[in-house]
């Protein structure tokens, strides 16, 4: 499978990266200046493109728009993350590059599919979705699930018709991400959001530590390791110990209990 990107900054690269670990051949096409991301994070870049021919070309040049055509001819898919409009500016639109190559297979990555021509960016798909509340996104959760459809996309395609076309949503991706917190699963007091002691996270003596322990016979266990009546609080207990010593001791028992890493932020 030959692939030409013009995808620039996180999911289309992410996507192009697991497509060739998975066999394919991918070109990337950057602008003169190369990709954002490149500036922001060099060594993830790097990382995402090993094994990605890379070529910077001037689009609105003559010369650069027929280097860009010679690439398209040899791709079975074409991979971009621009809106429409700005495809079709270039003329890399699908209905322009049908009447030159039309067996070419497109996919875009936008933002969101029911509105391809918004503008946004990962931190306004989440705050769509209700995943942002008073600090900033841990994670960029709609790119990476965006990837994840985008490879997912790509491999469809190939058993597509010659010429197929598909579109990948960012905001659909982290929408159907945030259905547990839509339930009501996850939100602040839900059954997976606080309201049940033997799922949450604990300061210890030292550090903090996540106990999953959400099935009957792990609670069990865990009430019957600290002596405790089942459904008490447990943040007392946790305090008794630092996170490294209770990820022992729930190794020991077998409890899905963890340190949580300090990340530094």
């Amino acid at each position: 499978m030959n692939i030409v990107s013009l995808a620039q900054n996180l999911p289309g690269p992410v996507a192009v990266s697991r497509l060739v670990a998975s066999g394919a051949r991918a070109i990337k096409v950057e602008a003169p200046w190369g990709d954002h991301l490149a500036g922001l994070c060099k060594p993830w870049y790097d990382e995402l493109h090993a094994g990605v021919r890379v070529e910077r070309l001037d689009l609105k040049s003559p010369g650069g728009m027929q280097t860009m055509k010679a690439l398209l001819a040899t791709a079975d898919v074409f991979l971009a993350s621009q809106r429409p409009s700005a495809l079709a500016r270039l003329g890399l639109d699908p209905d322009s590059l049908a009447r030159e190559l039309p067996a070419l297979r497109h996919l875009n990555i936008v933002g969101d599919t029911a509105n391809p021509e918004e503008p946004g960016h990962d931190l306004s798909y989440q705050a769509r979705a209700g995943l942002v509340q008073d600090a900033m996104p841990a994670t960029l959760l709609a790119d990476m699930i965006g990837a994840d459809r985008a490879y997912a996309a790509v491999l469809a395609l190939m058993h597509d018709a010659p010429g197929a076309r598909r579109m990948v949503g960012l905001y659909d991706a982290v929408h159907d991400v945030a259905a547990p917190l839509r339930h009501g699963l996850t939100r602040p007091g839900g059954p997976l959001g606080g309201g049940n002691p033997c799922y949450g996270v604990y300061a210890a003596r030292e550090g903090m530590v996540a106990i999953a322990a959400l099935e009957p016979h792990f609670r069990a266990r865990l009430y019957d390791a600290l002596g405790l009546a089942d459904g008490s609080d447990l943040s007392v207990a946790m305090l008794t110990r630092t996170a490294a010593d209770w990820e022992r001791w729930a190794a020991q028992l077998d409890i899905p209990l963890v340190k949580v890493p300090d990340t530094g932020a």
